[in-house]
C-alpha cells in the first residue's frame, strides 16, 4: 500500500510540473508570441475536440449506459454554460469580459479534468504498479498538447506570461487532490469518476465550441485561417495518436 501512494503522488507531481510546458514561450518576445497565439488556441480547440469524442465519452461507455452518459455530457454543457452566465454577469462592467471569462473557464474546465486524471491515476495503482505507470504515461502524452493551448488560450485572454503559467500551474495542482481524495476513498472515489468524465467531456465541448471557434472566426486573413485549420487539425491528431497509446 505505501509503494502505491508513493507511485500515485510522484506521478502527479510529474503530471502538474507539464503545466509548465509554455516555458518554451518565454524564450520568445511576448509581442510576438501574441501575434501568433491564434494558433495556439486554435491548438486548443482540435485538443479539446479531441479528447471530448474520442477519450473522455468513449471510457464513460465503459461503465454508463449510453442514456447516462448522453445526460451527463449535456449536463456539462449545462454547467458550464451558467457558469459562463455568471462569469458575463460579474464581469458587465469590465472591458474585454468575453476574453476574460474565457481564460477562467479554460482554469475551471482543466482543472475539473486534472482532479479526474488524478483519481484515476490513483485508481489505476490499486490495480497494479505496471498498471498505473501506463496510464500515467499516455495522460503525460495527452497533457502536453492540451496545456500548451490552454497557455495560448490564457495569452489570447490577456494574462501575462508568468500569470498564466501560474494559473496554469494552480489548475494542475489539483490532480495531486483528485489523487489524494482517490486514495482516501479507495473503491468508494472509482464508483464516482465514472459520472464525472462525461461531465468534463460536457465542459471541454461548450468551451471549445461556443468560446474559442467564435473567436477564431475573428481572423478574416487568409493565411491564417488555413493556419488554424491546420492547427485544430493537428490538436484532433495528437488526441488519435494517444490512442494508440492507451
Amino acid at each position: 500500500m505505501q509503494e502505491t501512494y508513493l507511485y500515485t503522488f510522484a506521478s502527479v507531481l510529474i503530471i502538474s510540473a507539464i503545466s509548465f510546458s509554455g516555458l518554451l514561450a518565454l524564450s520568445m518576445k511576448e509581442r510576438i508570441l501574441r501575434k501568433y497565439v491564434f494558433v495556439l488556441v486554435s491548438l486548443a480547440v482540435g485538443a479539446l475536440f479531441g479528447d471530448a469524442f474520442l477519450h473522455l465519452i468513449p471510457e464513460s461507455f465503459e461503465g454508463l449506459n449510453e442514456t447516462m452518459v448522453g445526460i451527463l455530457v449535456i449536463a456539462g454543457i449545462l454547467v458550464f454554460f451558467g457558469l459562463e452566465k455568471f462569469l458575463h454577469w460579474h464581469h458587465h462592467n469590465e472591458e474585454n469580459h468575453t476574453a476574460l471569462h474565457t481564460g477562467k473557464m479554460i482554469l475551471v474546465s482543466d482543472g475539473l479534468h486534472n482532479f479526474i486524471d488524478g483519481a484515476i491515476i490513483a485508481a489505476s495503482y490499486f490495480a497494479g504498479i505496471e498498471v498505473g505507470i501506463a496510464t500515467t504515461f499516455a495522460i503525460i502524452l495527452h497533457e502536453i498538447p492540451q496545456e500548451i493551448g490552454d497557455f495560448g488560450v490564457l495569452l489570447h485572454s490577456g494574462y501575462k506570461i508568468k500569470k498564466a503559467l501560474f494559473y496554469n500551474f494552480i489548475s494542475a495542482l489539483l490532480a495531486i487532490l483528485g489523487a489524494g481524495l482517490a486514495l482516501f476513498l479507495n473503491e468508494i472515489a472509482q464508483t464516482l469518476i465514472i459520472y464525472f468524465i462525461p461531465i468534463a467531456a460536457g465542459g471541454f465541448i461548450y468551451i471549445a465550441g461556443s468560446d474559442l471557434v467564435p473567436e477564431l472566426h475573428k481572423t478574416k486573413s487568409a493565411r491564417h485561417s488555413v493556419a488554424q485549420f491546420g492547427a485544430v487539425i493537428l490538436g484532433v491528431a495528437a488526441m488519435i495518436v494517444l490512442l494508440f497509446t492507451e
